[in-house]
């Protein structure tokens, strides 16, 4: 096998000077000791980055007669260590501290074809050109800094060629690859060091910073604050070892990941919750990671608002039990997952007490509210391990069983209610008695929407008042006479569209502050031929079932449109006009489309269109997001209609290009009934106002209401204080100047 090229091409030019391969060719230059003191001084930490290194090779290569030798990127020799034996002899070579080796003045030698070469290389017996150094072989490499490509110097080993080895050139080149990642790790802290005076101290977020490793490398004041743990305590520690973040920053060091907007809580010191959302992301220098970054964005304030407006929104006040909403949301539930193949069981118990009116209107509605308190209580004791017990609102119960393993749990879960009501109540030391009628309804098969099951067990529970009261009714197809009319209507409602039979109602929006006019919300009516005017309460759940809301929709959009330019072009104050949208029609691909073509048809200026969509329409994120951007774009207005019944997000709410909010009318009608809801409402303004959108109070009935309203700065209110829902004939009445 022939030598390599390097070694070839420097015996060659060796023998081309004139040297004597017989003779020892030493260094010609040296530094003078001030000159040596300087370059050592200057190399600092590289060489104790080297020595550290340097020692781990040798100790593992204790026993065998080695030389390390360090030199700066001229080949002048900085370092040499090893065995004491083989440095005493190196010195008839020229090896001594301070020495510059070149290739002119020693020949063929491994510091200097190190430094020339962008590789390891060995140089064994033989390949050198000058005999004496038949018997030695050589080792060596080159080292940089990495992050700019410069050359620092050279590490080479010089051994008896007995000692030879092809291993030792891998070892040496896994060293320097350690002595590059050290010293370009060094290189980065210091930059961190700067970084941690200009960011870290002024931060309002909680910063970890760790190395390529894991070790904690910095830890801002505001994380000792929010952590409890002291700076001292964690820095040097593998944040891989934390059980609040580990699982995260080995993600983010081994797997290279972005971790963002986790949700991470624990308690402090004192015992209080925190709550943070958490950030981290690797750090890299080039290509290459050399740390991670994590961050801790503390939003306990915010989260315990939400849980306690979550709270309020979905409990009862009264009795501390769940809600309508809260009910609701938990039979939705338990039907979508049987609607994807899941077995469930179910069944609704509807409790309404008999005779509740009388004792409110002979005792008064103190006595009447403690009653409900005690029946509630009564009433959870009746309550399986998975039954759910909501107060749907007056003197109306729900439970809901689910799971149950034999049907009759339910009638006996029926008995067990009725039994409760043997015993009277004693309010305010007055023996009250009551009993109650339940309508029983199991979830059929096939399974039916929530609205109807609802409207079976309500069915069958005054059947129970009708029959006698204190006793339950199970809901049979002999009470599908009511439900059989919509049958019939559905028929009709397709014909609806066709032969012109929808109207739009409107109803004026007011500025809370001005008083003035600000827009209107277009609400569709069915002028049916036969039946008259008809709510869209009666058919726009038919139309959904059908699937015709999404063409009705459409209609509506138009005729608002169209409706709002006439007004315009006649001398109508320029005013927005806002329309709801079905979760069909949301989710309808030429939502945008149909919107915008509308626009151009009518030549509405976009500002005075209002897209109304509830919270539930946005659960779907990305979607979502990406449906109201586009219709952001067109310049129409976004409002999310009926806000605190479905599902909240604050990060939607920050996220999504939303103009308005609206207070959903069950708040603001039990604005001044209790605590609960004024704290919702409340809670909705500021953090509307926070997230700088604009509200809108509907439902407005009164003018304590609307009072309350304007004292905690609500923008907008609706509502039949100001107007019922009119014709257009009305609103021109009323407002065409």
């Amino acid at each position: 096998m022939s030598d390599p090229h390097y070694i070839t091409a420097s015996n060659a030019m060796c023998a081309a000077s004139g040297m004597d391969p017989g003779e020892v060719s030493s260094p010609v230059h040296f530094l003078n000791d001030v000159e040596f003191e300087h370059k050592r001084k200057s190399y600092s930490e590289i060489l104790s980055v080297v020595s550290f290194f340097s020692d781990k090779l040798l100790a593992s290569l204790k026993g065998t007669p080695i030389l390390v030798v360090v030199s700066d990127a001229e080949g002048y020799l900085l370092s040499i260590e090893g065995d004491e034996t083989i440095k005493s002899t190196s010195d008839q070579f020229g090896i001594q501290l301070g020495a510059q080796f070149t290739l002119e003045d020693t020949g063929t030698n491994v510091v200097s074809l190190s430094l020339q070469q962008t590789h390891a290389i060995s140089i064994i017996g033989e390949q050198h050109y000058h005999f004496s150094l038949h018997e030695i072989a050589c080792y060596g490499t080159a080292f940089c800094n990495t992050e700019e490509n410069d050359l620092l110097g050279s590490i080479s080993i010089m051994m008896p060629i007995w000692y030879q080895n092809p291993l030792y050139l891998s070892m040496l080149v896994q060293v320097v690859d350690s002595i590059e990642r050290e010293l370009l790790l060094r290189k980065q802290n210091r930059k961190l060091n700067i970084m941690n005076q200009i960011m870290l101290k002024r931060t309002r977020n909680a910063i970890v910073i760790t190395d390529e490793y894991g070790i904690t490398t910095e830890f801002n004041e505001l994380a000792e604050k929010i952590s409890n743990n002291s700076r001292e305590s964690v820095i040097g520690r593998n944040i891989c070892e934390s059980p609040l973040t580990g699982e995260y920053f080995e993600q983010v060091l081994y797997e290279g990941k972005i971790v963002n907007n986790e949700e991470i809580s624990f308690h402090d010191a004192e015992g209080n919750q925190i709550v943070c959302l958490f950030d981290a992301q690797p750090i890299f220098e080039g290509d290459k990671m050399i740390g991670a970054f994590g961050q801790f964005r503390d939003i306990t304030s915010r989260y315990l608002l939400q849980e306690k407006y979550n709270y309020l929104a979905y409990h009862d006040e009264l009795t501390n039990l769940p809600n309508r909403r809260y009910i609701k949301n938990a039979i939705e539930t338990v039907i979508e997952e049987v609607n994807n193949g899941q077995h469930r069981q179910m069944a609704l118990l509807f409790m309404d007490l008999d005779r509740f009116k009388v004792i409110n209107d002979n005792f008064g509605h103190s006595y009447g509210d403690e009653l409900l308190q005690m029946v509630s209580l009564r009433l959870a004791k009746c309550l399986g391990e998975k039954d759910k017990l909501a107060r749907m609102g007056g003197d109306e119960f729900i439970f809901l069983l689910t799971d149950f393993d034999d049907p009759n749990y339910v009638t006996q879960t029926a008995e067990k209610i009725l039994e409760s009501f043997h015993e009277p109540y004693l309010v305010n030391n007055k023996e009250l008695h009551t009993t109650a009628s339940i309508g029983v309804v199991l979830f059929p098969d096939p399974p039916i929407s929530m609205e109807k099951l609802l409207i079976y067990a309500d069915n069958a529970m005054y059947q129970a008042k009708s029959q006698g009261k204190n006793q339950f009714v199970i809901h049979t197809s002999d009470l599908l006479d009511e439900m059989m009319a919509n049958s019939n209507l559905e028929i009709e409602l397709r014909d609806a569209l066709d032969n012109d039979e929808f109207i739009l109602h409107y109803q004026p929006q007011i500025h809370n502050i001005t008083g003035n006019l600000i827009g209107f919300e277009a609400l569709i009516r069915w002028q049916h031929p036969r039946l008259g005017l008809i709510q869209p309460n009666q058919f726009i759940k038919l139309a959904e079932d059908s699937g015709l809301i999404t063409q009705i929709g459409e209609w509506v959009i138009n005729e608002a449109c169209l409706q709002n330019k006439k007004w315009q072009d006649a001398g109508m104050a320029h005013v927005k006009i806002s329309v709801n949208l079905s979760t069909q029609q949301f989710l309808t691909p030429n939502l945008v489309t149909f919107v915008e073509e509308v626009l151009e048809r009518t030549d509405l200026n976009p500002k005075y269109l209002v897209i109304e969509i509830t919270e539930n329409m946005a659960m779907e994120y990305e979607y979502s997001i990406h449906v109201l951007k586009k219709l952001k774009s067109l310049g129409v207005g976004i409002s999310i209609d009926d806000f605190g019944t479905g599902y909240s997000s604050l990060n939607y709410l920050k996220n999504f290009p939303i103009d308005y909010i609206k207070i959903d009318k069950s708040f603001v009608g039990e604005l001044l009934n209790g605590d609960s809801d004024a704290i919702i409402v409340i809670a909705i303004i500021t953090l509307a106002h926070n997230l700088h959108k604009e509200v809108i109070a509907e439902g407005v009935e009164t003018q304590e209401q609307l009072d309350f309203l304007k004292s905690h700065n609500c923008d907008i209110s609706q509502g039949y204080f100001f107007s019922k829902p009119l014709p257009v004939e009305e609103i021109e009445k009323a407002y065409l100047l």
